[in-house]
């Protein structure tokens, strides 16, 4: 399945837009696909309607409609064992913020900072007016409470950087 795994990867890149972001719990993505039967259960459980069928019929997350609450019902739906034991991390992804933010540019905003539960998005006033915008990224969850609300859409849910910085700041 390696080869077909390879080939799904390359043509992914082909087709443009956000990147396919599995269910929170969901193993490894080759192994993922292999598993999955696209029967669809864990999309019609997950009671905040994010679940959508991406490339290929496969489960994504669509962070467009709402936030995950991680309540674990997708995978509690799952019989074909695409998900780890819920004693296992939901995932390593993180919220990034990218230039386009209108909060770094002087424009008031903040609504990402205002949704965010467990204050992960920080704002840090910048001599000469507006702020620098930073994830905290031990403290975001990945939950893409923040991405809906952007007016801008300068949030997206990415895998965690593999760095000793526990802070991504968005670019000036």
């Amino acid at each position: 399945m390696t080869a077909v795994a390879s080939r799904r990867a390359l043509f992914a890149r082909f087709r443009g837009g956000p990147p396919q972001l599995r269910p929170p719990w969901a193993i490894a993505d080759e192994i993922f696909v292999e598993r999955c039967t696209r029967c669809s259960k864990c999309i019609e459980a997950c009671p905040a309607k994010i679940l959508t069928s991406g490339h290929g019929g496969f489960p994504i997350i669509n962070f467009a409609k709402d936030h995950c609450t991680f309540c674990r019902a997708c995978a509690d739906a799952c019989e074909a064992g695409c998900f780890a034991p819920s004693t296992a991390p939901a995932w390593d992804l993180r919220a990034a913020i990218s230039n386009a933010c209108i909060e770094a540019k002087g424009v008031t905003c903040r609504m990402c900072g205002e949704t965010c539960d467990v204050s992960a998005i920080r704002f840090k006033p910048r001599l000469g007016g507006g702020t620098t915008v930073s994830v905290s990224l031990p403290e975001c969850s990945g939950c893409g409470a923040c991405v809906s609300v952007c007016p801008v859409r300068a949030i997206s849910i990415v895998p965690t950087p593999q760095s000793s910085n526990q802070t991504a700041e968005a670019p000036t």
